[in-house]
């Protein structure tokens, strides 16, 4: 790749709308080979635990495979699986931890907002009445959804780039990679979160087109006849080409913003190659 995302020896912290706009570029300047790889990976997707190890590594490698072009030492596919595929259980632990924790915050962001919301309406209700009641439950159900948004948003913010350390460098196991990702974090959650957005805002048309508008006509369907069953299957179809478009932007999302973090945090470490002298159009 012959975009310069920052000078030899030095990278440049990068603003939310560079690493997002460098997350595009690296997607289309290989999109043959990411949406390969992608669609690979969804594949294996049907095989319980192995095929989803599989998968796991494969998003690895092609943040693996991101971050050698960013930083000039571009790998063949063959050469990045050499690293990846020896630590396939690594990249499902990953997977499973960040998984279980996400679902275990949730509950517990889910019982505090109730508990809260609760003590609200009480308050409120003792205070107002009936018209009370109304206006807390509003007031409840909102709190209880920004206390589950901002707190989900933090937590997946400080593991977005949970499997990349584990994919590039070297010495390194699943719950090592877990803790890496939350080290580097710890000073950047609103910016990664700001990333977050506005990378789902340019992934949103994509998602709506293929994952939800066919699912949308499943609605107004007799469930079990002909025409559902033909509709469900676009619709699947639809949700595992959306996947495959989707998740190399993201993995090459993940790998701008680990470098972008260790540059940040560490100044990074790496002697960099010399970039290509022409510019990418």
């Amino acid at each position: 790749m012959s975009e310069s995302f920052g000078s030899p020896g030095q990278i440049q912290p990068l603003s939310i709308g560079n690493v997002v706009s460098a997350a595009v570029r690296l997607y289309r300047s290989h999109l043959k080979t990411y949406l390969n790889l992608a669609a690979i990976a969804h594949l294996w997707i049907l095989v319980p635990i192995y095929g989803w190890a599989k998968y796991a590594a494969i998003s690895g490698l092609i943040s693996r495979l991101a971050f050698g072009e960013l930083i000039y030492q571009p790998e063949s596919v063959q050469a990045a699986r050499s690293h990846v595929d020896p630590r396939l259980w690594s990249f499902l632990r990953v997977g499973f931890q960040i998984g279980i924790s996400m679902l275990l915050i949730y509950f517990g962001l889910a019982l505090v907002g109730g508990i809260v919301g609760g003590l609200l309406g009480v308050v409120l209700g003792s205070i107002l009445g009936t018209t009370g009641v109304v206006v807390a439950t509003t007031l409840a159900i909102i709190l209880m959804v920004c206390i589950l948004l901002l707190g989900l948003t933090w937590c997946y913010s400080r593991w977005v780039i949970a499997e990349v350390p584990l994919a590039v460098e070297e010495n390194i196991n699943g719950a090592e990679s877990v803790a890496r990702s939350w080290e580097l974090t710890k000073s950047s959650v609103f910016r990664i979160q700001g990333v977050v957005l506005v990378a789902f805002i340019v992934t949103l048309p994509l998602v709506l087109v293929l994952n939800y508008l066919p699912s949308i006509f499943l609605i107004r369907l007799e469930s079990g006849s002909t025409i559902y069953s033909i509709v469900s299957f676009i619709s699947w179809i639809g949700s595992l080409i959306g996947g495959i478009l989707i998740m190399p932007f993201w993995q090459a999302l993940k790998a701008v913003l680990y470098l972008d973090l260790r540059s940040r945090r560490e100044g990074l470490g790496l002697q960099l190659r010399e970039p290509p002298s022409q510019d990418f159009r």
